[in-house]
């Protein structure tokens, strides 16, 4: 495994990074991220407009995860059948017809068969764009390579409420420019098709990316961090906010805040994951600086308080929270290669939704034992635990240098 390993980074240091496959890739993946960031909120005010109670509207949000982790599951049978640009092509047309589907069917079961295919579809599209763009990057650039995917996909994901808020939900119209920029993605796609990322060797059984959950834990435990405190910080912060005084203008205020560190910061945290000899260095100060900024939170939102500690605390810890994502993903890229690298990024994606399902759980839980600052102290218990890790690993790493 460690021949494996070092091969596989020095192949890709000495190789230049594919910049037509890494920016078709990212265009793609980014158009698909203008599609979410419309359809979520959409699909969400037309349930409530036609009289569903919160607990369906969830049930319908949280089909999508659920479909998201299922998915995983087929993307060695697909990609084995089919090859990385064909089942990303398929996906994008199943997930436009998905688009229009919600506009076709009114009936409540219609909408989660289409919610589960929908999600799965472009989870699948995740799993392989994200392979693409690591398969593409040198190593001395993938830090970078994968800081812009990172920023342009979340620029991606505002772009789509925006166009919501131009469109309004009523009609075909915004179903149908959904469908239309999920059909746009196929363009880059189809332009660096000639740049297929080499798999290599078959990838194996539907189940065989398990076992790169335990052969990149760092990677996969910082993702499945991620997606815990991203998704408790979308669902229990306009509460929290509200329990401590704050108006919705205020909590939205926070919000934008921390959504403005995530896209701001992307960049450079890949540049230097790039520059340090280990990038499990800037793991490791993500998720220590992840601690201190959770527990930051009850001392610095505050109402009646100025306004820049908070935002400052929140800008530098939005960032860092999706330094994990991208750095952790950098590090899985400069640790495999080929097929392991694609049954990893199926890891990878897994671990996330795992996180996404489980976070905002336990985080709701926490305020209710603990308020109203349960939330904070649940979200540094998910730092501390990757922080053990960390150190779990560094032990190990000191007895068997081969480890990742």
């Amino acid at each position: 495994m460690s021949q494996t390993h070092s091969h596989a980074s020095a192949a890709a240091g000495d190789r230049k990074t594919d910049f037509t496959a890494a920016f078709a890739s990212i265009i793609a993946i980014s158009s698909i991220g203008v599609a979410i960031g419309l359809s979520f909120p959409l699909l969400s005010l037309i349930l409530e407009q036609r009289g569903y109670s919160a607990i369906i509207i969830g049930a319908n949000a949280a089909s999508a995860g659920v479909a998201a982790m299922a998915a995983v599951w087929l993307v060695n049978p697909m990609v084995n059948r089919l090859g990385v640009i064909n089942t990303m092509l398929a996906c994008a047309v199943i997930a436009s017809a998905c688009m229009i589907g919600f506009h076709l069917f009114d009936q409540l079961a219609a909408w989660f068969a289409l919610r589960i295919v929908f999600s799965g579809a472009l989870t699948l599209s995740f799993v392989l764009s994200e392979f693409w763009i690591n398969s593409a990057a040198s190593e001395r650039q993938r830090g970078l390579m994968l800081g812009i995917y990172a920023t342009v996909l979340s620029i991606g994901f505002g772009i789509g409420p925006g166009i919501l808020a131009l469109t309004g939900s009523g009609g075909a119209l915004p179903f149908a420019i959904g469908a239309a920029i999920i059909l746009v993605s196929c363009l880059p796609v189809l332009f660096a098709r000639r740049r297929e990322p080499v798999l290599g060797d078959s990838l194996g059984s539907s189940s065989g990316f398990l076992k790169y959950v335990l052969i990149v834990p760092l990677a996969t435990g910082a993702v499945a961090v991620f997606g815990a405190v991203e998704q408790s910080i979308l669902a229990i912060v306009p509460v929290y906010g509200q329990r401590l005084g704050y108006t919705e203008t205020g909590t939205a205020v926070l919000l934008m805040v921390f959504a403005a560190g995530n896209v701001g910061l992307q960049i450079p945290l890949g540049i230097a994951s790039d520059r340090v000899k280990d990038r499990r260095v800037i793991l490791y100060l993500c998720g220590i600086i992840g601690v201190a900024g959770a527990l930051l939170l009850p001392v610095v939102i505050n109402p009646t308080a100025p306004v820049w500690p908070a935002w400052t605390v929140l800008f530098v810890w939005g960032g860092v929270i999706s330094g994990l994502y991208t750095v952790g993903l950098a590090h899985l890229g400069s640790r495999l290669s080929g097929g392991d690298l694609a049954q990893a990024n199926a890891a990878f994606v897994f671990c996330y939704t795992i996180g996404m399902i489980l976070g905002p759980q336990l985080s709701g839980i926490a305020m209710e034992a603990v308020p109203p600052h349960g939330f904070a102290w649940c979200v540094a218990a998910f730092f501390a635990a990757y922080l053990l890790l960390c150190i779990v690993r560094a032990f190990y790493r000191q007895r068997k240098p081969a480890a990742v």
